[in-house]
């Protein structure tokens, strides 16, 4: 048995972590268990990548099985990471049409979260530009889905968390791009109704995302600084430049578990003091910058992770419909500014309809923030949650790790849906995480 964890480090389960070498290892490894699900990079936040018995490592089937430059479609295993997909084809030309805050996930876990982007609001999530998925089912048999056919078990595949089976190839589609540049321009609002008009004004940006103060409060509530991105061309480059920036690996890292201490209301405050004076700074022309500090601002620091401590992180994410995103969100930013001890990166962006039927984005404001576990934490984010689901909002369930099986099932109405296709391809409910466990499974 293996001890494993999410990004977040909570909860650390004990697994039997298998690497299989072939696809019909994969199904082996999955028929012959009751508790099996696939794993990518391990970049879900919770327990999502825990098999409740077993887990499959699947990051070791990373090839490209074809590539066509006329259209952009590319075949390749799930264990591709992003990061070698875009560094790869970028040169090229091509990159994803979708990629969330790191490049450091697999194009299974992309596939299994229909993870979305600072374009969502525009372009949708990663798994619109999935054209079909090669899928080991519970019972070990491999079978194709796609939105032509097997269409109901692809919709339950794309954000179904993996436990329709395990993904073991896809076909999608590349953007063509001239640069790996993006045009930024910076917008810095000074309370929370500004930062949301100027999202809601970006609706015609391609990118469009919003750092936003979580420890500011009375009238500086919500305080933002609001990125918007579109792809450069080669004629907006400084003469010299690249037109394909090489991806670095990280320059900094985080080498230890920082004490309990370090994040703190006064380490909070005076840092998101200074990030938001230096980007009000910059607001109002446009700057073009490399595609990584724009979409992957924290790849820049290996295992920072551990900023929070060995107790490790909760992300709480959340989407709220538009109607009654103003006042959930401004009660949510007051609480958490009056607690004191969230993230120096909270991020709020607005997101359309996903796709797959668990797909977590709906049209309206998604708010990440991050706590490190400890104290009354769970208690706290409870609250939270109670005031997401009256808001008819819902939970990203690729951050998750702990939210209870109510708040859940109020925030995802094709539940029953997704389970009945579930049970269809696995009868005997092989493909069980320690997530499903949590919140699908019957007990």
């Amino acid at each position: 048995m293996t001890l494993v964890s999410g990004w977040g480090r909570f909860p650390v389960v004990d697994t039997d972590l298998l690497r299989p070498r072939s696809f019909e290892a994969v199904g082996d490894a999955v028929a012959d268990v009751t508790g099996s699900v696939a794993r990518g990079n391990g970049r879900a936040y919770g327990d999502a990548a825990i098999g409740a018995a077993r887990t499959v490592a699947m990051t070791g089937f990373d090839r490209v099985r074809s590539f066509d430059p006329a259209t952009g479609r590319i075949r390749l295993e799930a264990g591709v990471l992003l990061a070698d997909l875009i560094d790869t084809f970028g040169s090229r030309g091509f990159l994803p049409f979708v990629v969330p805050g790191t490049r450091f996930v697999s194009v299974g876990g992309a596939i299994a979260s229909d993870v979305h982007g600072k374009n969502h609001h525009c372009e949708g999530g990663f798994g619109r530009y999935v054209d079909s998925i090669q899928l080991a089912t519970g019972e070990g048999q491999t079978i194709k889905v796609s939105r032509e056919q097997n269409s109901d078990a692809f919709f339950a595949t794309v954000g179904g968390m993996g436990l329709t089976g395990v993904i073991l190839e896809a076909t999608m589609r590349l953007r063509r791009v001239e640069t790996g540049w993006i045009r930024e321009r910076v917008i810095a609002a000074s309370d929370l109704d500004a930062a949301m008009r100027a999202l809601d004004a970006g609706d015609t940006a391609t990118y469009s995302v919003a750092w936003i103060d979580c420890a500011a409060r009375g009238r500086d509530l919500g305080r933002s600084l609001i990125y918007l991105g579109e792809h450069a061309g080669k004629d907006e480059l400084a003469d010299g430049a690249d037109a394909f920036p090489v991806g670095k690996n990280p320059g900094l890292s985080v080498p230890i578990d920082l004490p309990s201490m370090t994040l703190n209301r006064y380490s909070i405050r005076a840092f998101n003091e200074l990030y938001y004076r230096m980007g009000a700074r910059r607001a109002g022309g446009s700057h073009v910058v490399s595609l990584y500090p724009y979409f992957f601002p924290l790849d820049s620091i290996a295992d920072w992770n551990r900023i929070y401590g060995k107790r490790g992180f909760l992300q709480h994410q959340c989407v709220i419909p538009e109607d009654g995103a103003r006042a959930a969100l401004g009660e949510i930013l007051d609480r958490v500014a009056r607690r004191g001890d969230a993230s120096f990166l909270a991020v709020l962006k607005k997101l359309g309809q996903g796709d797959g039927l668990l797909s977590f984005p709906l049209p309206g404001y998604t708010l990440a923030l991050d706590f490190p576990v400890k104290g009354d934490i769970l208690n706290f984010l409870e609250e939270i949650d109670r005031l997401v689901v009256a808001a008819g909002g819902r939970l990203y369930l690729a951050k998750d790790a702990r939210q209870s099986r109510a708040t859940f099932e109020a925030g995802y109405p094709a539940l029953r849906r997704f389970n009945a296709i579930r049970k269809s391809l696995d009868p005997k409910g092989n493909i069980r995480s320690k997530l499903s466990q949590r919140l699908f499974d019957e007990v």
